[in-house]
């Protein structure tokens, strides 16, 4: 609040006259103190901390939340309302709220000390839209991606989008979970991230410029287990670049944990991406409206054009990797299966000499077969998703 106490009082400084900041519901931020009479409007903002919806509707009827500069609004006798010039606090487009100075009309708008006000009106602007991110709207909406339904999901991915918070502009997100939940209030979080604490544990949607690179959600969450005295765990999802998916990465950042819980070499910062077979112990894949029903290893070769590199993977897999009996029963040439070995390597990234790339890749192949049989081999409809 200091902040705002500041930004006031030198705006009230460079004019010599009354102001006030207001978020864009009218509710009061911050006054300056003034020798002036006060109007109604300014004594009722100041005693009850919001403008009436009456006098809410009247000022935003002169434009000011379309407006980019100054708005004059006219003085009104009968109501011993003073004539006053409305400044935009506005950030990234978006307005956050409103400074006021009540002039009586005799501030020229061109007046060149208006440039610093301005100035000062996009800072309110920044300051009252992480306010707004990080302790109104932008928290229930994520409250609301982790718990809602579809419609609900959906619902909240607009309204981040309409306060343009940050993980609603980035590349995509993911999601720390860490338990048991250490206070976020010691740690200084990085602008956007967004928390929500539950009796089990303590969840951060983490924007990610990039979705190849959960370092940030990675030094999040080692800052916070650094934190708290014991042995909490943290879990990483897995990137999402649909907000409305971010269910789906809760569900590998807590399975993570549960990895790690199981195999302590995995912690105590579990990622998802990197948990190998554990990613389908822990929880196999589910589909959704953007990811198919596979683990992230196999997707290079679900493409039609690449069943052969498949099939070959899981006989020679099936084959204990004896390549001699997994050619035979391929009906292929062992220099064949070596170069079909080979592409699948190169697509999926897994080193076939590895005994733990061997387990992830089968178990991935084995979970899909299954995922995609349905019960009633007649019945080819899929299961019904949320």
């Amino acid at each position: 609040m200091s902040d705002y106490q500041s930004l006031v009082d030198e705006v009230s400084a460079l004019f010599q006259a009354p102001v006030t900041l207001e978020d864009r519901e009218f509710t009061l931020i911050a006054f300056s103190s003034h020798d002036d009479d006060l109007d109604p409007v300014r004594a009722r903002s100041i005693l009850r901390r919001r403008s009436s919806p009456e006098v809410r509707a009247w000022f935003e009827g002169f434009g000011i939340t379309r407006a980019t500069g100054p708005v004059r609004t006219p003085a009104d006798p009968t109501e011993g309302v003073r004539a006053r010039l409305c400044l935009p606090a506005r950030h990234e487009g978006a307005v956050y709220g409103y400074l006021w100075l009540l002039d009586d009309g005799t501030i020229d708008p061109a007046d060149p000390r208006m440039t610093r006000v301005m100035t000062l009106a996009s800072r309110a602007g920044r300051l009252l839209a992480a306010d707004t991110w990080r302790a109104e709207a932008a928290p229930r909406a994520f409250e609301q991606l982790l718990s809602g339904s579809a419609t609900d999901r959906a619902e909240a991915a607009r309204t981040l989008g309409a306060l343009r918070h940050p993980a609603s502009a980035s590349a995509s997100v993911t999601v720390v979970w860490t338990s048991p939940a250490p206070q976020p209030a010691r740690v200084r979080l990085p602008y956007g991230v967004l928390t929500h604490q539950s009796p089990a544990g303590l969840a951060l949607l983490v924007p990610l410029p990039n979705p190849a690179d959960i370092a940030p959600a990675r030094t999040i969450a080692a800052a916070l287990l650094d934190s708290v005295t014991g042995s909490p765990l943290a879990g990483v999802g897995g990137a999402r670049t649909d907000l409305p998916d971010v269910p789906h990465s809760l569900r590998e950042a807590r399975s993570a944990v549960r990895a790690a819980r199981a195999e302590p070499r995995l912690g105590p910062v579990a990622c998802w991406d990197e948990l190998g077979a554990y990613r389908l112990i822990a929880a196999p894949p589910m589909a959704t409206p953007t990811a198919p029903l596979a683990d992230p290893a196999l997707l290079p070769l679900l493409e039609p054009a690449r069943a052969d590199l498949l099939r070959t993977a899981e006989t020679y897999l099936d084959q204990a990797g004896h390549a001699q009996r997994t050619a035979e029963a391929l009906s292929v040439h062992r220099q064949t299966l070596y170069y079909r070995l080979s592409r699948v390597k190169a697509l999926t990234g897994l080193d076939l000499d590895s005994g733990s790339d061997r387990l992830l890749l089968h178990l991935a192949i084995k979970t899909f077969r299954l995922a995609t049989t349905p019960e009633d081999p007649t019945d080819s409809s899929p299961e019904p998703m949320d």
